[in-house]
């Protein structure tokens, strides 16, 4: 990056709650500017009120998976800071049920959000994430590692992380990194309705932010590509 990393600007999308809350709330700490996005507009009014941080938080309505909102985000996050150094595609759910029995419904759109919806940030965020020699951070899941009888929501995560790959290998020659952040079970309200059995122990989404700045703060020239992060009683 061509700045102080302390004091960069982050693109969050489904900032409003979990994962993306919390790195956001790490971010803001340590003096950086961060623009979020989410559905729900009453959400982001919270989480402006519980943060307190003026002008360097940026709360932006839209869904992540409509290139006319993402593009809107990418152009309000330049022009209130000047400039996009980090995008963290953090918008994604899961539904219950299997190939054999699941909603077609649901699974158009889990693939909108969960797959669709990074390809575009990562579409409108490239030609400033080239100017910064910025990071494009991936959210994605352990089970798009392994695989999981029937399970669409896995085969969605599967997608993103070929998308990581892909991505990293069109745009390492522009400088811009590319890191896929595949967590195992995490405790935040992903788990709140129907979906993937979640029995055990839980990471905090604290942790996951943890180690999503800890990505974006390596030296100019590192690229810090796949982390997995399981909760030690976790065994897939």
């Amino acid at each position: 990056m061509t700045t102080d990393s302390a004091h960069d600007v982050t693109l969050i999308t489904g900032g409003s709650t979990g994962i993306g809350a919390a790195a956001a709330r790490r971010l803001l700490a340590r003096g950086g500017r961060v623009a979020v996005t989410g559905r729900d507009g009453a959400k982001l009014d919270r989480l402006a009120a519980e943060f307190d941080a003026g002008d360097a938080l940026l709360t932006l309505p839209g869904d992540a998976a409509d290139s006319d909102a993402v593009a809107a985000a990418v152009a309000a996050t330049v022009k209130e800071y000047g400039r996009l150094d980090t995008v963290v595609a953090n918008a994604g759910f899961a539904g219950e049920g299997t190939v054999a029995d699941g909603d077609p419904e649901v699974w158009r759109a889990m693939v909108l959000t969960n797959v669709l919806g990074p390809a575009l940030l990562i579409r409108h965020a490239l030609p400033a994430l080239k100017e910064t020699r910025g990071r494009i951070i991936l959210i994605g899941s352990v089970a798009g590692l392994v695989n999981t009888p029937g399970n669409v929501y896995g085969a969605t995560k599967w997608a993103v992380t070929g998308l990581a790959e892909n991505t990293r290998r069109l745009v390492t020659g522009d400088e811009v990194g590319v890191t896929l952040v595949a967590p195992g079970r995490v405790d935040t309200p992903f788990w709140d309705g129907p979906g993937p059995n979640h029995e055990g122990i839980l990471l905090d989404a604290d942790r996951i932010a943890d180690s999503i700045v800890w990505a974006i703060d390596q030296p100019a020239g590192v690229d810090i590509n796949t982390l997995t992060i399981r909760p030690k009683r976790q065994p897939n």
